[in-house]
């Protein structure tokens, strides 16, 4: 049990008289920033406010000036996968929220509230939407980088936390992100932390580079690289097709499905179904009656993507239970590959996993054919080819879900062996930078945390240690 005591004259004056406010870190946090000199986020902003309001999903594009909403910002150097544009004539009629490379945003609403992450220079100008707060950071006052190493530290995140309102949907106000402390330390450290976050993003962007081109090299053997679907309004099917599948909905025969399953059967060196070349274990659901905040991870369909095993919202189940379902303990060499909610979502786990289970949403793939490499059949199974097919077998359910029986029929083409190889070492060189990418960032909220618990002479030795001993990334 936690708990602290507080004098009357310490509470805040008027403001929090809640246990929560309290807690023994936040009050951690606040003595040591008190003891060292601090300014207000608010003295290195330009402005500091919320994102064009109630803009309809009809203004969204393709490519443009990316408006970055709340689904970008669960991963500190950005995630574009899902991002959304703006045309440059919208952008100018919201031009008052415009930000730039380094400027910073927040999630300041929902369940990822106080999530943040600095702009890259991908594109030369952002907007972003009423759930998230943008800061116009004034880039001669203070270094950005540095800036998002300070709020992903304790000392950022301890004072996120802390002033966030919980009465029914978190809420994270202006004035409180204005409010932030931000502790003063030399231009000298500050310049070497900023320089591992950026350090960090050119990481991150080699490894989306090799990725893009492992998927490039896959669709360019199938005749697939400059393919677009089009939904079709009307065409002709017979009812024997129809006999066949088993699927009386127009939906299910769109050409757009058919075209992929062609380019699949008409390959050159085969393909076959993945029932053949995996076995397929179930995973087990105990309940969200299990779940607690501490213990085994028990890793949902939300906490699994194609890059890596997220901790957000991770839920955890007891020592004893773990024992009970371990059968189920995904090990190394295995695929995970989602089945409900969103779909057709695979994890290769390369290296053993530290203990979890995987819930009932989440199948285990085991390889079990020596014609196919366990990194390339990942890669196919998020890509077009495996997900069109999940579009055509899922759709015109209410329920997100991929039967069983229609994981096992899906086609998935046998590349040459030269060309998996090729793909394997693709995909390898993506995971390692991505891997060093987040070493990185952790190194630099490290050395905030050390300067301002120790000081900055040790915290610069940390660096430096980094550096020699622990990654061989400095130029």
């Amino acid at each position: 049990m936690q708990y602290s005591v507080v004098n009357f004259n310490q509470l805040q004056k008027g403001i929090r008289i809640d246990a929560d406010y309290y807690l023994p870190e936040f009050l951690k946090t606040d003595e040591l920033l008190n003891n060292a000199t601090f300014s207000s986020l608010n003295e290195f902003c330009n402005f500091c406010k919320k994102g064009i309001f109630d803009i309809s999903p009809d203004y969204y594009r393709e490519e443009g000036v990316p408006l970055i909403r709340t689904s970008e910002i669960k991963d500190p150097l950005l995630n574009f996968t899902s991002t959304v544009y703006l045309d440059e004539d919208v952008h100018k009629i919201h031009k008052k929220t415009q930000l730039t490379e380094g400027d910073i945003v927040f999630t300041k609403i929902g369940a990822y509230i106080g999530d943040v992450a600095i702009l890259p220079p991908k594109f030369p100008k952002y907007n972003f939407s009423q759930n998230v707060t943008g800061l116009s950071i004034k880039k001669d006052r203070i270094e950005s980088g540095f800036l998002l190493a300070y709020l992903l530290s304790k000392f950022g995140r301890n004072q996120i936390l802390r002033v966030a309102m919980l009465s029914g949907q978190g809420k994270l106000e202006l004035e409180d992100i204005r409010n932030l402390k931000i502790a003063n330390v030399s231009q000298s450290l500050r310049g070497n932390i900023h320089k591992l976050v950026f350090t960090a993003n050119q990481y991150k962007e080699n490894s989306s580079l090799f990725y893009l081109q492992a998927e490039q090299l896959l669709l360019s053997e199938l005749g697939l690289l400059d393919w677009k679907p089009k939904h079709t309004l009307s065409f002709v099917k017979n009812f024997s097709d129809t006999k066949e599948s088993n699927r009386f909905d127009a939906e299910y025969f769109q050409p757009k499905y058919e075209e992929i399953i062609e380019a699949v059967k008409k390959y050159q060196n085969g393909f076959d179904e993945l029932g053949n070349l995996v076995k397929i274990k179930k995973s087990v659901e105990p309940g969200s009656d299990a779940y607690q905040e501490k213990g085994i991870p028990f890793v949902r369909v939300s906490n699994l993507s194609k890059f890596e095993l997220s901790d957000n919202n991770q839920q955890f189940i007891s020592e004893e239970l773990y024992e009970e379902l371990k059968t189920h303990q995904p090990k190394k060499g295995e695929i995970l590959l989602s089945k409900d909610a969103t779909l057709g979502m695979a994890y290769y786990l390369n290296e053993e996993p530290q203990k979890m289970i995987v819930s009932g949403g989440i199948l285990r793939l085991k390889m079990d054919s020596k014609q196919i490499l366990p990194e390339y059949l990942t890669l196919v199974l998020n890509s077009v080819i495996v997900q069109k097919q999940i579009e055509r077998d899922a759709g015109g359910s209410i329920i997100n879900h991929w039967r069983p029986d229609q994981v096992k029929a899906t086609l998935i083409p046998i590349l040459k062996e030269d060309k998996q190889k090729e793909i394997k070492e693709l995909i390898e060189k993506s995971f390692n930078d991505k891997k060093l990418s987040k070493s990185l960032l952790e190194i630099a909220k490290r050395s905030v945390e050390i300067a301002i618990e120790k000081d900055e002479q040790t915290a610069e030795k940390f660096i430096e240690w980094a550096k020699k001993e622990k990654l061989n990334f400095w130029k």
